[in-house]
């Protein structure tokens, strides 16, 4: 039901600095409950982000509240119960106003401002109802007031900066002298586009110490924490007024120092100035994140004392729902790391990366992510609401063009993309492709009959687009992007051709369209869509299919797609499109070949045509590029790059360097669907199949998943001659067991044990 909103957007007219980040306001205002109070909710959200205080008490614990949406056709506001905190007689409410994503610097090649609109601005309704059985709503007005805060500078990328002497204590408290503040301008904006949150907010989710302190050769103090994470520190200093401590943040170190080039303009800085409490001070910065692994830190007075500083991780609040794990420690990592690069990424948006001048819901990222991210964790609301703004973002676009990232923002691009919304092959498919992939893993048609139109309009601009020939993706595309062959400087230069990638993808899309027009019963748009997907295949086929299974384009990416995508039909040109994708995994002596898209189907392709050890051959390779090549450099989430750091140590000199990107990380599904063997055969687990298939010297493994009808466990293990599989199926589920050399098996509901000859003996 929409909310009838009465309050008004109240703004500080606060000073704001052409560059650089800006400071962040306090406003506040006092209200009279006229009885005993028998419930009071409050509604709210901002132009920036916000922190809401009532009664000197935080209202919720979320951070960088309302998080980023396609904010002129969708802005979200969070509601809490605060019945316990409203009293009757004199009340105070007050919030602390940064810029955040609406108006704070996005974007790269320097990035741009004020995207959304201007200013900042608070909007916030109090719903009380008494024990009288009246009502009234307070809500933000005229009659608030606002001054300068301790933030004196906040900005996502570039950090935050602090002086607690000027904090205003008690300022959301009734009776407190607000005499020097300034009044409040209200802000025209339109509230149809408000809607009431519908993904879990990002919030404060573990506390990491750091595991060593050293000093750098440059004489810095540095902790490293272990682990490339995402979120800020929080310090508990001791010192004089006007002390200051810098707090600088990075990826990894570069002889002994914090690398910060791969950051590029993130200059990722916190400053905090101390107000000289002699029981000691507590500060974490409110308005920003970074991705990091390491702090310097300059200005601590006195010793620092490790137990001082944590690193607090900051990211959506999603239900974790997936486990896996086996008998080698390096894919344990690996699978640690993939767990770390998604809890880093999806801060309110499936991001890129989470460190530097971009942390963008790049499409391409998460549709070949989203099977790995729906095993691992609820983002059944989480990639839902993503793909609502996806649509609205969409729908503005003349051709009906998804961005190539969500929210859609003007950017200033390193590469030569076309003006306006390119169509990008891959990128643009995650309108499609997504929605699937949550109908697979949650049984959820609602998403299908939602995204329906959106999916739909991205089909019909591919076919415009693609003509009567069905084949496209001349032009720039990104293409099998960061293929382990393209130079440092050109990250689009592949192997496989942009029109072979994006044609490929013009048929998958078309034949998850169809299919989700015969779960939504559309009879006719599914025949049409099906024939659509057989004339795309055919056009693939008549131009890239030279006979007998072979392709034009000998790569791996390239008969990853045909295999996956089945654009070979006959089953024994599949076969030797199989042999002849193993033969070229070989020849790369069992090394990576493929880049974004072709990475997380060449497991599968190989696997569905009886090349199983090949794939973990790839998947257990220690040289670069690898998997566990970045394992064995210390990696402790995915790198974007296969050699984001080089052999010897040094960071890649590549402008475009991460150490936590998921994209690559999706092999993960695969080892969830093939190591332990754990997938859905129908929508919504409501049909799993047990299929391990035991490999790459691992002799035990297990999965679990929190599924849409319970916990689904499982777990084998090589003993001498016998393979020993133990399973748990959910109520309402049945399982189909198919383990090596055995026939299949149906089991219902309940724990089932099997035993049956190894097809590896255990070594």
């Amino acid at each position: 039901m929409h909310h009838h909103w009465t309050a008004h957007v109240v703004s500080p007219r606060l000073a704001t600095p052409a560059e650089g980040p800006r400071p962040a306001a306090l406003l506040r205002g006092e209200f009279t409950a006229r009885a005993p109070v028998r419930s009071a909710r409050l509604l709210v959200t901002a132009l920036g982000v916000y922190e809401l205080e009532l009664n000197g008490a935080p209202v919720g614990d979320h951070v960088l509240a309302p998080g980023w949406t396609s904010y002129r056709h969708r802005h979200r506001y969070q509601s809490f119960d605060v019945t316990s905190v409203v009293r009757e007689g004199r009340n105070a409410w007050g919030a602390h106003l940064a810029d955040g994503w609406y108006r704070g610097l996005l974007g790269f090649n320097g990035g741009t401002r004020d995207i959304y609109g201007e200013r900042t601005g608070l909007l916030a309704e109090l719903l009380i109802a008494y024990t009288d059985g009246t009502a009234e709503t307070v809500t933000t007005g005229e009659d608030w007031r606002w001054r300068p805060g301790p933030v004196l500078a906040t900005g996502l990328y570039e950090g935050e900066e602090y002086d607690a002497r000027r904090e205003q204590a008690g300022f959301s408290e009734a009776g407190f002298d607000d005499s020097a503040w300034q009044p409040v301008d209200l802000l025209d904006f339109d509230t149809a586009v408000l809607f009431p949150a519908d993904s879990p907010p990002v919030r404060r989710t573990e506390h990491v110490a750091p595991v060593a302190v050293t000093t750098s050769p440059t004489g810095r103090t540095v902790l490293d924490f272990g682990q490339n994470l995402v979120g800020r520190l929080r310090i508990r200093p001791r010192g004089a007024a006007g002390d200051t401590i810098t707090l600088r943040h990075a990826e990894v170190l570069q002889d002994g120092d914090l690398c910060t080039r791969p950051l590029r303009h993130a200059t990722a800085t916190d400053r905090y100035v101390l107000r000289g409490d002699p029981a000691g001070e507590e500060w974490e910065p409110r308005f920003t994140f970074h991705g990091f692994r390491y702090a310097d830190v300059e200005g601590w007075p006195g010793d620092l004392d490790p137990a001082d500083v944590t690193a607090v991780v900051v990211h959506s609040d999603l239900r974790r729902t997936g486990w896996f794990s086996c008998s080698d420690a390096s894919l344990n990592r690996l699978h640690e790391n993939v767990v770390w690069g998604m809890r880093g990424n999806f801060v309110d948006v499936p991001t890129d990366c989470p460190q530097r001048d971009e942390r963008l819901g790049w499409t391409g990222d998460v549709q070949v992510f989203a099977p790995t991210a729906a095993f691992l964790y609820d983002v059944r609301d989480f990639l839902r609401s993503w793909l609502r703004d996806l649509a609205a973002d969409q729908s503005i676009d003349e051709h009906r063009v998804p961005p190539v990232f969500s929210p859609d923002i003007p950017v200033i691009t390193p590469v030569p993309i076309p003006p306006g919304n390119p169509p990008m092959a891959g990128w643009c498919d995650a309108a499609v492709i997504v929605p699937w992939v949550l109908y697979e893993r949650y049984g959820d048609t609602g998403v299908l009959r939602a995204q329906y139109p959106s999916m739909r309009a991205w089909v019909d601009a591919v076919d415009r687009i693609a003509g009567p020939g069905r084949v496209w993706g001349e032009g720039f595309q990104f293409g099998d992007w960061l293929d382990p062959t393209a130079p440092a400087d050109d990250p689009g230069r592949a192997m496989t051709s942009s029109a072979l990638v994006a044609t490929a993808y013009f048929a998958h899309a078309a034949r998850l369209l169809a299919r989700t027009a015969e779960v939504l019963d559309d009879k006719a748009e599914a025949t049409r869509r099906h024939a659509l997907a057989d004339a795309v295949r055919d056009a693939f086929r008549a131009r890239f299919h030279t006979g007998g299974g072979l392709l034009s384009e000998d790569t791996q990416t390239a008969y990853a797609l045909a295999l996956c995508f089945r654009l070979l039909d006959d089953e024994a040109e599949r076969a030797a499109a199989g042999r002849r994708l193993a033969d070229l995994v070989a020849e790369g002596g069992h090394r990576i070949g493929t880049g974004f898209l072709g990475t997380p189907l060449v497991c599968d392709a190989l696997t569905d045509t009886g090349h199983v050890d090949t794939a973990y051959r790839l998947l257990t390779q220690r040289a670069c590029p690898s998997w566990l090549y970045q394992v064995d450099m210390g990696a402790t989430t995915v790198w974007e790059r296969w050699d984001s750091m080089l052999p010897d140590g040094s960071v890649n000199p590549g402008e475009m360097t991460s150490f936590n990107h998921y994209a690559l990380g999706a092999v993960a599904d695969w080892m969830h669907r093939t190591v332990a063997g754990l997938a859905p055969v129908e929508p919504g687990y409501r049909r799993l199949r047990i299929r391990p298939r035991p490999g790459g010297g691992i002799t035990w493994a297990r999965a679990e998943h929190d599924s849409p009808y319970g916990r689904v466990e499982t777990s084998w293990r090589v003993e001498g001659e016998s393979l020993h599989l133990d399973l748990l199926v959910p109520p309402h589920v049945t399982a189909l067991v198919d383990l090596p050399g055995a026939e299949h098996k149906e089991v219902g509901p309940g724990r089932h044990a099997f035993i049956t000859p190894s097809p590896v003996a255990a070594r």
